[in-house]
């Protein structure tokens, strides 16, 4: 089997005859070359965004600069297949929507951007020299050595030759006995290569994936995970509500017909009087059940959408709710569920706790972002933490979909709550 890494290759007896020895000069020698080039580009643009930034021309070249290390990330993940045939994986995200500036922002917020920045920083001043120093210690060097004879007859008239600027050799058996000692250099020089340029290269796995690439996957993973919990979540609502909608509700809408038509067969007297308060209770429970099948997963929200199951909801408050909602369309049904009993929530907290004589519902969708807003003329004072505010758990399965949940409530009001979501709407049908 073919050795995947320089250290797998370095004890194999016939390890000068494989192709390591020239992919660790290779590593070393394209570090140093692309080092030295990244040197330049980092000091100029810091150069010339500095000196421009007091007429505020340079600022965004500094934040263009900041994004630089996200191609030397990708030059040295591309030169970690000299040493290691295994690919590395790209730490970064894909945005969420198309576009540049989506594109920027999204990457200055991933740590692995500034991880990367500091990684061009330390490989621009201290790594490619390091790189240069050893491909002229284990390679220059003995071929220097091993060309004794050519110096002497090209450059010395066959008289004499000086060895890598240290001594001189004046004699024929002098210079070709140099250059076997210089082969042995050499041999032993790929030896050295080879432990230098594996340990480079693990140097660069470390900073650049090993650690921070597992914990960025465990985090996206379990991300992953929530949203799916979250989606099965809603699934099961919905599921929940059909079946009592289209069974429990129907059986008992039967049963209070069945009863109501008793009572009118029935003669006056007790049996009469049983039915009716019968007749009574089945027409409680059956509002009671609609109640119960509304607050799980609303019908009109599933069929119509956000608007509309927005708009019923601020019909039903107890309080007047001014509506300005503006939406183009569908939306994913995690994103329209948290939306809604979010407002919900709200107008529940609005009616119960804060006092107020009127309520407002604003929103609508922009840059790629959900955002509603609900505020009122209470007496403020609320938060989202503890008992009784009922918006811990919708922080929460907001933040899920990478959304965020803010509420201003001083002593004395007004409160406003607003949230935004992530998300692109769609035109799918109910």
């Amino acid at each position: 089997m073919r050795p995947r890494t320089v250290w797998q290759a370095l004890p194999a007896p016939r390890y000068l005859l494989t192709s390591w020895p020239w992919r660790s000069a290779g590593y070393l020698v394209s570090g140093a070359s692309a080092g030295a080039i990244v040197l330049v580009v980092i000091v100029t643009g810091a150069v010339v965004g500095g000196a421009l930034s007091l007429v505020l021309i340079g600022l965004p070249l500094l934040a263009v600069l900041a994004l630089a290390g996200i191609p030397v990330a990708a030059l040295e993940r591309l030169r970690l297949r000299l040493m290691d045939r295994t690919r590395v994986p790209d730490p970064h995200r894909r945005p969420a929507e198309p576009g540049l500036w989506s594109w920027v922002t999204c990457r200055l917020r991933e740590r692995a951007t500034w991880r990367e920045l500091g990684y061009a920083l330390l490989f621009a001043v201290v790594l490619w020299p390091l790189d240069a120093l050893a491909v002229g210690a284990c390679a220059g060097v003995p071929l220097g050595v091993l060309s004794t004879p050519v110096v002497m007859e090209v450059y010395g008239d066959g008289e004499e030759a000086r060895v890598v600027k240290l001594w001189t050799v004046t004699t024929w058996p002098g210079a070709f006995a140099t250059a076997a000692g210089g082969l042995v250099l050499l041999a032993l020089g790929c030896y050295f290569l080879g432990l230098l340029a594996g340990a480079r290269a693990e140097l660069t796995r470390l900073l650049l994936t090993r650690g921070a690439t597992d914990l960025d996957a465990r985090l996206g993973e379990l991300t992953r995970s929530r949203v799916r919990l979250v989606d099965a979540f809603e699934a099961e609502r919905r599921r929940i509500e059909r079946d009592l909608h289209d069974g429990a509700q129907q059986r008992i809408v039967a049963l209070t017909m069945m009863l109501g038509l008793a009572r009118l067969d029935a003669p006056p007297g007790p049996l009469a009087d049983q039915l009716t308060r019968a007749h009574e209770e089945a027409g409680r429970a059956l509002c009671e059940l609609r109640e119960l099948i509304h607050g799980i997963h609303p019908k009109v929200l599933a069929d119509y959408g956000l608007q509309a199951a927005v708009a019923d909801a601020a019909d039903r408050s107890v309080i007047p709710v001014d509506l300005d909602l503006e939406l183009p369309g569908r939306f994913p049904e995690a994103v329209e569920a948290a939306a809604y009993f979010v407002v919900c929530e709200a107008l529940a907290n609005v009616a119960r706790h804060s006092g107020a004589h009127r309520a407002a519902v604003s929103g609508g969708h922009a840059g790629g972002r959900l955002f509603l807003e609900i505020h009122d003329d209470g007496r403020g004072g609320a938060h989202t933490s503890g008992d009784g505010s009922g918006l811990t758990g919708l922080a929460d399965r907001v933040s899920v979909l990478d959304g965020r949940l803010a509420l201003s409530s001083p002593a004395g009001g007004p409160t406003r709550l607003r949230v935004e979501i992530p998300c692109e709407w769609t035109d799918r049908s109910a």
